[in-house]
């Protein structure tokens, strides 16, 4: 999270902790755990209201930031969401409704794009998997040509709240190149098959097009042209992740922390134990890089900078790796308690697990910075 953030950016995160303090308490999110949905569209709804689905759309096109630079801004959010195992599908709406936004959302675009500012939409990305570099993707989604219809085909997954989404951005391979196509989640030959998740609240789904069939209006952006959108999608994607993924770092770090001065062992606490002081000194350090190696991503993507897709896989490599490990050491440290059900802590570990996998697991970002690498020394020679 931002080491000095502005006023303004300090009362919008404020007013994001206390709102999800009050509606969405640990006891909230364990009875989420048998919702279908994971999360209450009034929920939802308000949420927007406070601006968590407008900061990544222009001023123009209904939404707008707290700084100008919305990502940082959203990244706010995203740690909070972290920090409290929050429900709703904030990264799946925000890189959709930037989509629209960012290529003018016209006719029926634009109505689909104020649903999601106003948080009455729900919308995810059928995103491609990962390629060795950067610009390099595989997707099982196929775009045959019928007049001037398009025909989708083929399987993605996992699909974050595809179950939940009234609308689906779907990256395609389209010839050579990639289209991307917004389709209504209930158009015929659509079909979602719902996946196991440890997350108490966000759900997943494997999304099936058996010849779907819509209008040259959907494709969002230029046919066959959509691998730099696709990019910036994902950097956006990444950078939210991360983002959450330190704040629930965070919030199982101040939760150990906690215990370990108010718990005592043989008349001490355990905070004063010099083996357990190394393990937090190492903790620490974990926690503050993750800080630090998300801010750097999520500011870089937020500028596009030539170097956003390298910061980008690093911070999730980094904090996939290092974030599991940190919240493994506290479930430790709490001993027996850590383990249960009834305690937080397990809430902590579940969102940063899943975040783990994401938009890329962190050894397919490392093959990723290899493959960027490279390119780079090819360049060069």
């Amino acid at each position: 999270m931002l080491i000095n953030p502005t006023e303004e950016q300090e009362f919008f995160r404020e007013t994001t902790a206390r709102f999800l303090v009050e509606h969405a308490p640990p006891d909230a999110l364990r009875h989420l755990r048998d919702d279908a949905d994971g999360f209450g569209r009034e929920y939802w709804r308000r949420g927007a209201e406070l601006g968590w689905t407008s900061l990544l759309v222009d001023e123009a096109h209904g939404g707008g930031s707290i700084s100008g630079a919305g990502l940082v801004d959203l990244s706010l959010v995203a740690y909070e969401f972290g920090h409290h195992a929050a429900p709703g599908p904030l990264t799946a709406t925000n890189v959709v409704a930037y989509a629209l936004g960012d290529h003018g959302a016209p006719d029926a675009q634009g109505e689909v794009l104020a649903g999601l500012l106003s948080g009455d939409t729900v919308a995810t990305w059928c995103a491609p998997e990962l390629g060795a570099g950067s610009g390099e993707w595989r997707t099982g989604v196929e775009i045959e040509r019928a007049g001037d219809d398009l025909v989708l085909r083929g399987t993605v997954r996992p699909v974050e709240h595809a179950g939940q989404a009234d609308h689906l951005l779907v990256t395609a391979r389209d010839g050579a190149g990639l289209t991307q196509v917004l389709v209504p989640a209930g158009a015929e030959g659509i079909s979602v098959e719902a996946l196991e998740t440890v997350d108490l609240t966000r759900r997943f789904g494997a999304v099936t097009f058996d010849g779907v069939r819509v209008g040259g209006d959907a494709i969002v952006g230029a046919a066959g042209e959509a691998s730099p959108d696709v990019a910036r999608q994902l950097r956006r994607a990444v950078a939210i992740g991360n983002c959450e993924a330190v704040g629930a770092m965070q919030g199982a770090f101040d939760m150990t922390v906690e215990w370990s001065f108010d718990r005592y062992s043989f008349g001490r606490p355990l905070a004063s134990y010099q083996a357990l002081k190394h393990r937090f000194a190492d903790m620490m350090s974990w926690l503050q890089a993750g800080h630090a190696i998300s801010d750097a991503a999520c500011a870089a993507a937020q500028d596009d900078d030539a170097a956003a897709d390298e910061l980008a896989s690093a911070a999730k490599a980094f904090i996939g790796r290092y974030g599991g490990e940190l919240i493994q050491d506290c479930v430790q440290l709490h001993g027996g308690i850590g383990v249960t059900f009834d305690h937080d802590l397990h809430l902590y570990l579940r969102r940063l697990t899943v975040n783990r996998s994401v938009a890329g697991t962190p050894r397919e970002h490392l093959r990723r910075i290899a493959g960027i690498v490279e390119a780079r020394q090819g360049a060069a020679a």
